[in-house]
């Protein structure tokens, strides 16, 4: 059975989530402090993590990006479930390496439903290759002409997305629907600052992200006229 950790200081809104959670046939470990889970991270296996930002002694943004810079919990799928809701908030725990972010007050079913899709064993095509760039969906890794590609979650999305569906011209609304939770809303100014990260980060690779002027974004590796 696989395990969730659920990391919140609020008593009701971690029995709550263990409920749901437990629901759908998920076994929960209940932490009410960052130092508590932390503690038992490098100890125990988790299949997915439920944090929330506002922890005692121990940030939850400082959490998730240890999470993220120790081999052997980096690619565990984070979840934020917190109260903090601005767009910077979202942003910062997104590019910190959170896979998803919902705001409280939440829907625990809706909780419950991303922590299946996180866990989800993935039966689907993991490997895609197109040119000079490879990326592996089921280790969230890309390389461009063998070099790994350092992306924060949303950016690996979005370049999987286009890579999976080459040619196709990307609106700005549908690479928010990619990239981001319905609960929060960048604005297009978001959407192309991220674009630009993810082209700068590729490197060589970058070119075969075109700007569709007026429209959005594809991936071809064509040159355009």
């Amino acid at each position: 059975m696989k395990t969730i950790a659920i990391v919140d200081d609020e008593k009701d809104i971690v029995e709550l989530a263990s409920f749901y959670v437990e629901r759908e046939g998920f076994s929960t470990k209940k932490f009410y402090s960052g130092d508590a889970f932390l503690n038992s991270l490098l100890k125990e296996h988790f299949d997915c993590i439920v944090l929330d930002l506002m922890l005692p002694a121990i940030d939850g943004v400082s959490i998730l990006k240890f999470i993220r810079s120790n081999e052997r919990t980096k690619d565990i799928p984070v979840i934020i479930l917190t109260a903090k809701g601005s767009e910077g908030d979202i942003v910062l725990g997104l590019e910190s390496g959170a896979n998803d972010y919902i705001t409280k007050p939440f829907s625990p079913r809706v909780l419950a439903a991303k922590v299946r899709v996180f866990t989800r064993e993935k039966r689907e095509k993991s490997i895609f290759e197109s040119g000079s760039l490879s990326l592996d969906t089921i280790k969230y890794q890309a390389y461009c002409k063998g070099r790994k590609l350092d992306l924060t979650p949303i950016e690996f999305k979005i370049l999987v997305a286009f890579v999976e569906h080459a040619e196709k011209v990307f609106s700005r609304d549908e690479i928010l629907r990619i990239g981001w939770s319905y609960e929060s809303s960048p604005t297009d100014r978001t959407i192309d600052v991220h674009i630009k990260n993810l082209r700068d980060k590729l490197g060589f690779c970058g070119k075969y992200i075109k700007t569709i002027r007026g429209v959005g974004y594809k991936f071809s590796q064509e040159e355009l006229d």
